[in-house]
């Protein structure tokens, strides 16, 4: 496919590609050329290719396009990934994270973590998936070494932002960074979302963290919103 692709203003390792009909979409380079993930189109520019990056597929995309300002992801991350599922946004931060990087996957669900493998895994030497309980990071924190850069959090439990703290008292280096998926209706669906998000900003404060912003999701998701952290 025919394309123009332009480095992102703010975030390195992330792209603007302008398809053919005048859509803007974002993309990142792929660390596996010719390998889709999820049916993403694949455009070669200058020699390059890249992967169509899809924010409905994508929360972390949805919160780029939605305008957060900090994503603490870049080329040689080490990226704890909470809740990988089947691998659409883990494969993009592996792209972003690149060979000096690492992307360690945390999924619970036996299917996912089989396509996790199978389909994306398996091509990528940066990522490392594991079929584990994200509320107990003591179970896998013996397969990570060292203490890494960011935890991506994206798991619809009742205690999101807990389950993140207690994964950065084990995990994350000094001064790390979080982002944190919030899904309002898996905490509780007879409040209000905003109040859902600040709840849950709370707790994280509670925890240590500084909370930088927090991004609603909408019209990519509902009732979603992305909190980004610092420890």
């Amino acid at each position: 496919m025919h394309a123009k692709v332009k480095p992102h203003p703010q975030f390195p390792e992330i792209y603007h590609a302008f398809l053919e009909d005048a859509q803007q979409r974002l993309a990142t380079r792929n660390l596996t050329p010719g390998r889709t993930v999820y049916g993403e189109r694949l455009i070669r520019f200058k020699k390059v290719e890249y992967r169509v990056w899809d924010a409905f597929r994508s929360k972390l995309a949805a919160a780029i396009i939605k305008g957060v300002q900090i994503v603490p992801i870049t080329r040689g991350s080490r990226v704890l990934y909470l809740g990988a599922a089947s691998g659409t946004t883990p494969s993009h931060v592996s792209d972003i994270v690149g060979e000096e990087g690492h992307v360690y996957c945390v999924e619970f669900a036996s299917r996912s973590l089989r396509e996790l493998v199978n389909n994306v895994a398996a091509h990528r030497l940066n990522m490392s998936p594991f079929l584990e309980d994200a509320r107990f990071p003591e179970k896998y924190a013996m397969f990570i070494p060292g203490k890494v850069d960011c935890i991506y959090c994206d798991v619809a439990q009742p205690e999101q932002a807990k389950l993140l703290a207690d994964n950065a008292d084990v995990l994350l280096k000094p001064s790390g960074w979080a982002m944190l998926a919030v899904k309002a209706q898996s905490i509780d669906v007879t409040k209000d979302p905003q109040v859902v998000y600040k709840q849950e900003a709370q707790v994280l404060k509670k925890r240590g963290f500084k909370v930088k912003e927090i991004v609603q999701l909408e019209p990519y998701d509902k009732a979603h919103a992305m909190i980004v952290a610092q420890k």
